[in-house]
């Protein structure tokens, strides 16, 4: 309970004295207010899980500050505190979303309890709220498949670093899976409970990404209208995912080095630091040490990133595992009807002999579209697209290895295709995904 913030909001100096020690000797870390300007001073300065507040105060009611706290803190809990006589502005802080009310005085017992309680809610919300951030990216399974002795040692990888505060750097080619193995490294760290929070910093302009990780003051800008809180507070306690690490501009580097070495931010627009105790995995598909050349990728920044590296090897280097992520994408298709369907033999070879440019991911879509396709219990060469059937069908060819035109590789296509169908038009145009009338036309190109 050493990690729980807790704002203690009361005019009465001697109640707050004597409940601040309390709380503090049973585990909670405490800030105290007297009034709304100095409650509001410190949640500008610090994120809270729990707020003790009493309703009368001497510059406005707890009631407008209760407002604030569940408009931009929507995870800290409001606990009020209120005089027999005030009972009915209670029940009102109870319909504007306070967690719980409590009379004074108090019993030390009843208020610890109605606390824990509270600390269980702000929790939850606080892993709700993330997850509704990334909810849209959440794949079927987390799991990274494969066995191939390059997957065995990216498991070991990960559980080595996983147990580790430490910042890890995550290398390789768009599609292999890097977002994956951030997921694995937190899913067994002892953040796994808090939350797990995806930044892609290639998809936000500067102003826009810096806004999100470290949120604003009302004011700060056009159009900020309220106080905003960060990724970066509510990933607080838990694991922040920088995606695209290599797109940061070079004066949003120079804050992200700061939250690293410090732990402390400041919201733009603000003049507050904001302590956070958050985990950072940042990954990329670029080469950092060439951007360190040409000066776009601060030396600084790098070296504190690059504490833990972990490569992933891309699809081409790792052929065998192809039939068990086949097996896999297959069984975690959102096409429910199509999930008992398998590979043919000859499919396999041609996605075995694919070099997989768009490496794990490329192969997920190449899947699902074949699911589409597959009429029959078994996917078939002609369900896969051209562009991955082609370059096994030219390798065959001749065994030429010399590059040949676009014009000439469609030709040497058609021709296999015709081929393999033994001439029937309807069943290769269907093949070559075209209309028996193009495939025609095509076909009187062909003639000498």
């Amino acid at each position: 309970m050493s990690e729980t913030q807790l704002l203690l909001v009361d005019d009465e100096e001697g109640f707050r004295t004597i409940i601040a020690k309390e709380l503090a000797r049973v585990g909670y870390a405490v800030e105290t207010a007297g009034t709304l300007d100095e409650a509001r001073a410190m949640l500008a300065k610090m994120s809270f899980h729990l707020v003790l507040l009493d309703v009368r105060l001497p510059d406005g009611s707890g009631l407008e500050l209760l407002a604030d706290i569940k408009n931009s803190l929507p995870s800290t809990q409001v606990v009020i505190l209120t005089a027999f006589g005030t009972l009915h502005e209670a029940i009102e802080a109870m319909k504007r979303g306070a967690h719980d009310f409590l009379t004074k005085p108090c019993k030390l017992g009843e208020l610890e309890a109605v606390l824990t309680r509270a600390l269980e809610v702000a929790n939850l919300e606080r892993g709700n709220l993330a997850l509704q951030r990334d909810v849209d990216r959440l794949q079927p399974s987390e799991r990274f498949v494969g066995q191939t002795t390059a997957v065995s040692e990216l498991h070991r990888m990960i559980q080595r670093v996983a147990t580790t505060d430490s910042t890890v750097l995550i290398r390789g080619e768009s599609g292999v899976g890097k977002e994956l193995v951030a997921r694995a490294v937190h899913r067994q760290s002892r953040r796994s409970r808090q939350p797990f929070v995806v930044v892609d910093c290639a998809s936000l302009h500067e102003n826009l990404l810096q806004s999100e990780l470290f949120g604003h003051e009302k004011g700060a800008y056009t159009g900020a209208v309220r106080l905003k809180h960060g990724l970066f507070e509510v990933a607080d306690r838990g694991t922040i995912f920088l995606d695209e690490i290599g797109e940061v501009t070079p004066p949003l580097q120079v804050k992200l080095l700061r939250v690293l070495e410090t732990g402390v931010f400041r919201r733009v627009g603000g003049t507050a630091d904001v302590t956070v105790d958050v985990r950072v995995i940042a990954a990329t598909n670029r080469p950092l040490e060439s951007m360190l050349q040409d000066q776009s990728f601060r030396e600084d920044l790098y070296y504190r990133l690059n504490v833990f590296s972990i490569s992933i090897p891309p699809l081409r280097d790792r052929k065998d595992d192809i039939p068990l992520l086949v097996a896999h994408f297959i069984r975690n298709s959102s096409i429910v009807s199509k999930r008992a369907v398998g590979m043919s033999p000859d499919a396999l070879g041609v996605l075995q002999r694919y070099r997989w440019p768009g490496n794990a991911r490329e192969l997920e879509n190449v899947i699902e579209r074949a699911l589409i396709l597959c009429d029959g219990g078994s996917i078939l060469p002609e369900h896969l697209p051209i562009g991955v059937r082609l370059p096994a069908s030219m390798a065959q060819d001749g065994g030429s290895h010399d590059r040949p035109t676009l014009a000439e590789a469609e030709r040497r296509y058609i021709r296999q295709v015709l081929e393999e169908c033994s001439g029937h038009r309807q069943k290769a145009s269907r093949i070559l995904g075209i209309s028996e009338r193009n495939l025609y036309r095509k076909l009187k190109e062909l003639e000498p």
